[in-house]
């Protein structure tokens, strides 16, 4: 292949190529031609993402902008509504207040056993992994408790009705067994312990019978206690005021319930063999300011 080229002069000037030189150049010269194409497509390519880009931003930013709005009146209306439960409960304790105040003046009861002026004695070591309380865990709470203040309301009401007349009579004062059928199988005092055999101090009388007979309230007063505790199983303490209360262990089934006024004679539970036991009883307890006394002389005025 040959190249005729003009000097400044104007004469011509031949110059050889071999015929792959003719081919080497000759694909040099299609891939720059396509390198400046895809160069200059590119570099417009760019411009056009670009400009959609910047209006996509605006778009998003715009939405985030309502999204950012609507989470603060969210956040506005979920403060008024815990403000507003708050409100509702401290209404609910200072009729609870004022309902302990004429309880302890109308029955003599310790002040102290209904006083809210003073905080909770609490405390205990600081948990390493405790961390803020996330919103949907403080919306439960905060409903949890206020349903439990206002059965407690509703209690204390009842208490209320009911309270002077149930402490104040006779029928206040333990008497009788806490069976209608049945007989006494342990006395109060020292004894063999039925299980390990060992010499223990039995707290209280048991009383045995049929499974599922009648267990009952031996006076008036309010049920303080309904479910299972450790060594009793099911069972049921009851205040009848003057500092004197009595439980009733090992129960089948259970009829009462904490907060519930029962009378002498009224069927708390069903016998049963729950907790620490060898057999269908009741486990019977007097108690004067919380420590265990005899229950024969009570038992006996029956």
């Amino acid at each position: 292949m040959k190249i005729v080229l003009i000097d400044k002069l104007g004469d011509p000037k031949n110059l050889s190529i071999s015929p792959w030189g003719a081919k080497a150049a000759g694909l040099f010269f299609v891939v720059f031609c396509t390198g400046i194409f895809f160069a200059g497509a590119s570099m417009v390519k760019r411009d056009f993402v670009d400009s959609d880009v910047i209006s996509s931003w605006r778009s998003q930013l715009a939405e985030q902008k309502g999204l950012v709005a609507e989470l603060q009146g969210k956040s506005e209306a979920q403060s008024q509504a815990v403000g507003r439960q708050l409100a509702e409960m401290q209404g609910r304790l200072w009729r609870m207040e004022a309902l302990a105040s004429y309880m302890h003046e109308s029955t003599g009861l310790p002040q102290d056993e209904f006083s809210f002026d003073q905080p909770l004695a609490q405390g205990g070591p600081i948990d390493p992994s405790q961390k803020v309380m996330p919103w949907a865990d403080l919306q439960s709470d905060l409903s949890s408790l206020s349903t439990r203040l206002e059965r407690r309301e509703k209690e204390l009401g009842i208490l209320d009705d009911v309270l002077l007349g149930y402490y104040s009579d006779a029928a206040a004062q333990p008497t009788g067994r806490p069976i209608t059928q049945g007989w006494m199988s342990s006395p109060f005092g020292k004894r063999v312990d039925p299980i390990n055999g060992k010499q223990a101090w039995h707290a209280g009388m048991d009383f045995a019978g049929r499974h599922g007979s009648d267990v009952i309230a031996v006076a008036n007063g309010v049920v303080t206690y309904a479910g299972r505790r450790d060594g009793y199983g099911m069972m049921v303490e009851v205040n009848h005021g003057n500092d004197v209360s009595t439980r009733y262990g090992h129960h089948d089934s259970l009829l009462v319930t904490p907060g519930q006024t029962v009378k002498r004679g009224d069927v708390i539970g069903r016998m049963g063999s729950s907790g620490r036991s060898t057999g269908p009883h009741v486990h019977f307890e007097v108690l004067r300011k919380g420590k265990a006394i005899n229950p024969a002389k009570f038992v006996n005025r029956g």
